[in-house]
């Protein structure tokens, strides 16, 4: 078989080539000419980025091979993650690579405006020596108001936590107390605009935070105030921060980010109290050697069909730790169902109950169908594609999520409703300190396996004398037993009969037995590719 193909778009650090490793086709570019791009892009299974590429609609139909769109660094701003989705194409960017660098060049920034570093570098060198004029401030004892205090907010925080500086913050989304962690007292914004000796701005850029620093929140600020934006342009309005530097009511600014880049001409440049540089946030060889190597990793997993955490377009957002050890084992639940339903179900439930509920456990939805259809159809089954796929076969999806679980700590069950109005029903959990996988109830019958490679299971009438007839008949066969359990409804009732074996069940064994024991039906669940 022929190597998926990946396109390098832009340049990359060797350690990205490194990170594919030797099972793709590595082909090269340049992005930027759109020449060349296009045809280049034709056949191909991924391509990587930065940010001069245009992956856009045109690009992504002239793509009929693509499969991932890995963007190396955190925006997003080239790629065009609609087009992508509805091409059943994943999109990837490495929203950790530059946390760090992203941080220090806002400090670096803050003191740079604290003690007019830049102006007085140019006069020095231009043959002046102004002590006087450039005399700065301190950072001590000084209040620095955070807007935002996601990730690289944080890492803001913690920097600054050494300058003896008051520390305050305004995000909706974080707790009170967990600012407090952090040693920060989160505040209102319209607090954190009239106490701030400084503001550093680290926030997405979303239609609610476009020009949230604008004309109404700068005239509510300190006139010593120092106003540092490396998050994204726009979020602070960059006329409105001009017009108060001019009026006296903002002290200076920091800026990496523009609305519009590449930015040359800005009103902003006419002020010696201003420092810029053209977005250099990511500008560092380790945050770009880490955003190669990220969605490099990124770009292995989604062409193996495996669950890529930092896919944009997949739903559920982030992982929670405490959700990541149940992905493996929804995904088995999914594909024992389709072995245990023998078809698709009209109506499939995912439900999860128990502590685990309390986080965001879409993905658990996606590993449950990745895992239901895997076996359906020929295409490889992604977590991006599995819902689509659902959806063209008029599956009607839905997550429950119950943080009370009666039984267990956690349970994940995929319930399915078939066309005739049967349920077919599988449950599993995990369980110790390493997550033992756990099956604990198939069709209703509570029994406790452990998923297996090979498995069988059998429903029949109660009586004597059923795991020795299927014992001899599997002897027989020189199939080994690994494992079987039998759970009944009532005494004489109906039994479920569940083994896992050392090899799948050839259909003549599966037949053999029903008919030997007058099993109501029989099912082979192999969780092998």
């Amino acid at each position: 078989m022929s190597k998926p193909v990946v396109l390098i778009a832009e340049e990359l650090s060797p350690a990205t080539v490194e990170a594919l490793g030797p099972d793709f086709e590595i082909r090269y570019t340049d992005g930027a000419d759109r020449s060349a791009l296009l045809p280049a892009i034709a056949d191909v299974d991924a391509i990587l980025v930065r940010s001069a590429t245009k992956v856009d609609e045109e690009a992504i139909s002239a793509a009929s091979n693509l499969k991932v769109i890995a963007r190396a660094g955190v925006g997003l701003d080239n790629v065009d993650v609609k087009a992508a989705t509805q091409a059943g194409v994943m999109v990837v960017n490495a929203p950790t690579s530059n946390i760090t660098s992203a941080a220090e060049l806002a400090v670096g920034l803050l003191l740079a405006t604290a003690r007019n570093i830049a102006p007085a570098n140019e006069a020095l060198k231009g043959g002046e020596w102004k002590r006087s004029k450039y005399s700065g401030v301190e950072l001590y004892e000084k209040t620095v108001g955070i807007v935002g205090l996601g990730r690289i907010g944080a890492l803001v925080a913690q920097r600054l936590s050494g300058f003896g500086a008051e520390l305050i913050a305004y995000d909706p989304y974080v707790s009170t107390a967990r600012a407090a962690q952090m040693g920060v007292r989160s505040v209102s914004l319209d607090e954190l605009l009239a106490k701030s000796d400084f503001i550093t701005v680290h926030l997405p850029k979303t239609p609610e935070t476009a020009g949230l620093i604008g004309e109404q929140a700068l005239a509510k600020v300190k006139p010593n105030v120092r106003i540092i934006n490396a998050a994204r342009g726009g979020i602070v309005d960059e006329h409105a921060l001009a017009v108060a530097l001019k009026e006296g009511r903002v002290a200076g600014a920091g800026i990496d980010v523009f609305a519009s880049e590449p930015c040359t001409e800005s009103p902003l440049f006419d002020f010696e109290s201003v420092v810029v540089t053209p977005h250099l946030g990511a500008s560092t060889e380790e945050a770009q050697e880490r955003a190669g190597i990220s969605v490099a990793k990124s770009v292995r997993l989604a062409l193996a069909g495996e669950l890529v955490p930092d896919a944009v377009n997949v739903k559920g957002g982030a992982i929670a730790e405490d959700v990541r050890p149940g992905i493996p084992l929804a995904e088995k639940l999914g594909r024992i169902f389709t072995g245990l339903a023998g078809g698709v179900a009209a109506q499939l439930d995912v439900e999860v109950r128990g502590e685990i509920a309390a986080h965001d456990v879409k993905v658990l939805e996606l590993a449950a169908l990745k895992g239901v259809f895997t076996n359906v159809v020929d295409d490889p089954v992604s977590y991006v594609n599995a819902p689509v796929i659902a959806a063209d076969r008029g599956v009607e999806v839905r997550l429950v999520a119950h943080e009370e679980s009666s039984d267990y700590r956690n349970v994940i069950t995929v319930r399915g409703v078939m066309s005739d109005g049967h349920t077919v029903s599988v449950s599993g959990t995990l369980s110790g300190p390493k997550h033992v996988e756990k099956i604990v109830e198939v069709l209703g019958y509570d029994i406790e396996a452990f998923p297996a490679e090979h498995m069988a299971f059998f429903r029949y009438n109660d009586r004597p004398g059923i795991v020795g007839v299927v014992g001899r008949i599997l002897g027989e066969a020189e199939i080994n037993i690994a494992g079987m359990q039998v759970s009944r409804d009532t005494r004489g009732g109906h039994a479920l009969m569940a083994m896992t074996v050392d090899q799948a069940l050839p259909g003549p064994v599966i037949d053999n037995i029903i008919e030997a024991i007058g099993a109501e039906w029989g099912r082979n669940v192999d969780l092998v590719d």
